[in-house]
């Protein structure tokens, strides 16, 4: 599928996907988005409440690595190791991860950018003391793990071209590969996918959204 390059509105790129009208990250900002709705309202809202503890992160749609950067970076300022996982159907080409700007804008170099996407698929890497990384290319369907993860960053395609990700099934594989009173944070809002969250068992709160958003949600497994 093509992708083109698409400068956000905090001047770091994504990738859009003409196709589709959709891009991986907001238009708004894509780092903007990833640091308010994964690390703000998920990485640090999970330490506030377990401050000494390590945790382990599920993201679904590892798609430009962004996230799993920005969290890795996070533990130059944390005392917790992270155990992260990103599931991802159709891993980017290396050509297409090297068009983007995220080393120059967080003034690191490009191999650490690059050290996450160059890394085996299907293998747990130890990149650093604080930070262990396993790919995993397969669908969210097939995603069997019980009980595992502390939090999910939920950055699936949005509802209007992929709704089937937005589903009480796909959620219901979320709720279980949560450990009791894990989180799951997405950047979307949609009544619908709410209601799917609550429906397999989640407790759902509204929180006000990255730039350009009016509202994201936060869904607890009790």
């Amino acid at each position: 599928m093509k992708k083109t390059l698409f400068k956000t509105g905090d001047g770091s790129y994504t990738l859009h996907i003409p196709e589709w009208g959709e891009q991986y990250h907001s238009k708004h900002g894509a780092i903007a988005e990833a640091r308010h709705v994964f690390l703000k309202e998920g990485l640090y809202h999970w330490l506030q409440i377990n401050p000494l503890e390590d945790i382990s992160i599920l993201e679904i749609g590892f798609g430009t690595g962004l996230n799993a950067l920005l969290t890795y970076l996070e533990t130059d300022n944390i005392a917790v190791r992270i155990n992260y996982t990103g599931v991802e159907a159709y891993p980017l080409k290396i050509e297409e991860v090297e068009k983007l700007n995220y080393s120059e804008l967080l003034n690191i170099s490009n191999e650490k950018f690059l050290q996450l996407h160059s890394s085996p698929w299907e293998k747990k890497v130890t990149v650093s003391s604080k930070f262990q990384l396993t790919k995993e290319q397969k669908r969210f369907l097939e995603i069997s793990t019980i009980n595992s993860f502390n939090l999910i960053y939920f950055d699936a395609f949005g509802i209007r071209v992929q709704p089937e990700l937005w589903t009480e099934t796909i959620f219901k594989i979320m709720y279980n590969a949560l450990q009791k009173d894990g989180y799951l944070v997405t950047y979307a809002a949609n009544g619908n996918a709410r209601r799917a969250m609550q429906a397999v068992g989640f407790t759902v709160e509204r929180l006000p959204g990255p730039p350009g958003k009016k509202e994201m949600l936060r869904a607890k497994k009790i």
